[in-house]
């Protein structure tokens, strides 16, 4: 969300344009996870899972790791989130798509969480056509900085979902 976004390809796009794989590029962005974790995270099919895992190598938002042995003596492969999501500006032909996979996988994640440790807020503000691209940037520029500092391992995850929308 810096100013270092580039334009995502119709691929990259189409990628992102699903709830299930935003799902995954999150659970894989601290940790790298197998397939069947992912598929025991997520309660869904090891084959649809791979499937999506798969389509998120190939667009360069996942990338395997050493196979490991699992707990059988079969081998795993780890995957771990690249960032690339967070580096991309999707056009307006693929803004919709991606912006309801965001809202999908938001409302799957909120679903799972523990709301009495939830805080959510809601705000109308009303900002001029000319400082609409101020607002948005600070905020972009809020959420750079905090995802820039250096990673403790003993802190606690927090997710953030923010939507900008007209509230006519």
């Amino acid at each position: 969300m810096s100013g270092k976004l580039r334009r995502s390809t119709e691929a990259e796009a189409a990628a992102l344009a699903s709830g299930i794989r935003l799902r995954i590029i999150r659970l894989t962005t601290f940790e790298a996870m197998t397939n069947k974790e992912l598929s025991d995270r997520l309660g869904r099919d090891p084959a649809t899972t791979l499937h999506h895992v798969r389509r998120l190598v190939d667009t360069g938002f996942l990338v395997a790791q050493e196979p490991r042995r699992g707990a059988r003596g079969a081998k795993e492969i780890p995957y771990l989130s690249t960032g690339l999501s967070w580096r991309l500006d999707n056009d307006d032909t693929h803004a919709v798509a991606v912006n309801e996979a965001m809202l999908e996988a938001y409302l799957a994640e909120i679903a799972e969480a523990d709301l009495t440790r939830t805080d959510a807020t809601r705000l109308v503000v009303q900002v001029p056509d000319q400082d609409v691209g101020e607002f948005k940037r600070r905020l972009a520029e809020l959420l750079e900085e905090f995802k820039s500092r250096p990673r403790d391992q003993a802190a606690e995850r927090t997710a953030v979902y923010v939507s900008i929308y007209p509230s006519g």
